[in-house]
């Protein structure tokens, strides 16, 4: 596998709903290691000190836990990387503003980035001026922030009509001007087609390309499925519509946004990364018999297409009940823990999430 400066690789929590445990974060940089990933950024939606309530700081006991997660991960040989998200302040970027942008930044330059994204996702964004104010903030934090590179993601991340929809029409040639106004050495995320696309297609992502003024980085909403539609699926099954020939050339890299089921999500994760080694389409059977027991991967192997394809409302409490006590019984299995979890409603829907 590539290394990070060449094509980023790996996994972005950028999920909106229930996070993961620290835990989970610190048992990923292993398995992100094993599997030739090469990069984690820590952006959950709901750390709302990354996103609205930016200004302020992480509290200590928090902030000790992104120390030693970062620790861990430079251990590993992961590139670690984190989304500030600051809500909407190309609004009202005042010096105020600007004054608790630079002490926020001052906190984060303990963890020693090797990555820094600058996420204006899920914001309004129908201002005439929207790229313009984008590029100051982008060009202030990165004049004072150590990270070693930095990636952004713009307020329209895809050609899907549900952006403007939800968050007003785009200003006039507004990616144009953000790629054209952006350092060459920052990359710019896409989605694709879609906020969730099935596939990438070479054409599409050329055109995206031209636009930006630079290969695309790749946020993959597979297997994520924290929108209101998904939250009752899990998402088990390779994904597919993605070849790696086609990504490798047309962009910057791919990274993952995964389900609010972190050890569930290894599986599609370990047959994408196998993809790349191989070229060759990898099973669900495999990444079971790769990542599970013998007994859990009895279990899933029976029920996995009911839970990606009919999901918890194909289930009647009765049935639901049985399944979560089954998987329970499995006590020290993360992935059936989680599992169990979800077939007792443990992971509802957050209404932030518009998609």
């Amino acid at each position: 596998m590539t290394d990070f400066r060449g094509y980023p690789f790996g996994v972005i929590e950028g999920y909106f709903g229930p996070q993961w445990s620290w835990a989970c974060r610190h048992d990923y940089a292993g398995f992100l290691c094993a599997q030739g990933f090469n990069t984690y950024v820590y952006a959950p939606k709901n750390d709302a000190y990354l996103r609205k309530a930016w200004q302020e700081l992480h509290p200590e006991p928090e902030f000790r836990h992104l120390l030693a997660l970062r620790a861990h991960y430079r251990r590993a040989g992961v590139a670690f990387g984190i989304g500030l998200s600051p809500f909407e302040l190309y609004r009202d970027f005042s010096q105020d503003k600007q004054r608790l942008l630079a002490h926020k930044l001052e906190q984060l330059h303990a963890l020693e980035l090797d990555l820094l994204c600058i996420l204006f996702d899920d914001m309004l964004g129908s201002l005439a001026d929207l790229a313009v104010q984008q590029l100051r903030i982008i060009e202030f934090i990165t004049e004072r922030s150590n990270a070693k590179r930095y990636a952004v993601c713009p307020t329209y991340y895809s050609d899907d009509p549900f952006l403007t929809r939800h968050f007003g029409a785009a200003p006039a040639h507004y990616l144009q001007a953000l790629g054209a106004g952006l350092d060459p050495a920052h990359w710019l995320f896409w989605t694709g087609q879609y906020a969730i696309s099935p596939s990438y297609p070479a054409a599409h992502l050329q055109d995206v390309g031209a636009r930006l003024r630079r290969k695309p980085l790749l946020w993959d909403n597979y297997p994520v499925n924290d929108a209101k539609r998904l939250t009752p699926f899990l998402h088990l099954a390779p994904g597919t519509g993605r070849e790696p020939a086609t990504l490798r050339a047309h962009t910057g890299g791919q990274l993952c946004n995964p389900m609010n089921q972190g050890y569930l999500s290894q599986l599609p994760l370990y047959a994408l990364a196998r993809h790349y080694r191989s070229n060759t389409a990898t099973t669900l059977n495999d990444a079971l018999h790769a990542l599970c027991s013998p007994a859990l991967a009895m279990l899933l192997t029976r029920d996995a297409a009911r839970f990606q394809q009919q999901g918890l409302e194909a289930l009647d409490a009765a049935t639901r009940m049985m399944l979560a006590e089954e998987y329970a019984a499995l006590h020290e299995e993360a992935m059936a823990q989680e599992v169990s979890a979800w077939l007792r409603g443990a992971y509802t829907f957050d209404p932030a999430c518009l998609t």
